[in-house]
């Protein structure tokens, strides 16, 4: 294990510092764009070349990047529903995207306004989607700004520590110990499994606001249907009298 995470690592290594910085901005803008985040996988590329940090500076330059490539992607996408609005929504993308992916996205916002900018940071489709649905809803900019911010600045960091810490107890241990390559995997394993809870706990939360949010409406067209009834029932009555009088 420890010969096949070195080989590994040193692949990795052997892209210079600078473009590995760089690949990691475009990997995160273009994952949290429209559309094409659903095909790029970011968080992967992230991981993978997070790695190879070896140094202070590098990692803070791959966290930089990273909330760089999210802000612009995320500000895209807010600017392309600001723009054009529900047109986007009715155009073929919109219809490919699904209309229960729409209906969560707005929902997220509807209900939790600024916050849900901050956890769908942490969701699969809707962190690309979401802001798009702020910029459609008429939130202002500086109120996404200051949810999306740190929202990128915690997953980032997350993520790029992550996967530089393994690494590092890697090569510090893997000279002296032969599971060195198995402590590196269970880190990995470890902290993909811990963010796999917190999505999984928001998408709870998601679920419930939505059945919450269904019932209500269909209370709501309930009552409608049953006050529309009670009208006409009393126009039928009011007619019926007006015609034995009459």
């Amino acid at each position: 294990m420890n010969e096949l995470i070195e080989t590994a690592l040193q692949y990795i290594e052997s892209v210079p510092p600078v473009w590995r910085i760089v690949l990691v901005g475009v990997a995160i803008l273009l994952e949290t764009s429209v559309l094409i985040g659903l095909i790029v996988p970011g968080e992967t590329v992230l991981l993978a070349l997070s790695t190879g940090i070896d140094a202070p500076l590098p990692w803070v330059l791959t966290i930089a990047a990273s909330i760089i490539g999210a802000l612009l992607g995320e500000s895209f996408g807010f600017w392309l529903g600001h723009t054009f609005g529900p047109r986007i929504h009715a155009s073929r993308v919109g219809r490919w995207l699904g209309d229960e992916r729409w209906q969560r996205a707005e929902l997220l916002i509807q209900r939790r306004g600024g916050p849900a900018v901050l956890i769908s940071r942490f969701l699969p489709v809707l962190h690309s989607l979401v802001p798009l649905t702020a910029g459609m809803a008429g939130m202002p900019y500086r109120r996404f700004l200051a949810w999306t911010i740190p929202a990128c600045v915690i997953w980032s960091t997350a993520y790029v520590s992550a996967a530089a810490g393994a690494s590092a107890g890697f090569r510090e241990l893997s000279s002296s110990l032969h599971w060195a390559g198995y402590l590196f995997v269970g880190i990995i394993v470890a902290f993909l499994f811990i963010m796999w809870l917190v999505k999984r706990s928001i998408g709870k939360v998601m679920n419930r606001d939505l059945d919450e949010a269904t019932a209500s409406a269909q209370a709501e067209r309930t009552g409608a249907d049953q006050s529309d009834s009670a009208s006409r029932g009393a126009d039928s009555t009011d007619a019926e009298t007006a015609g034995v009088r009459g």
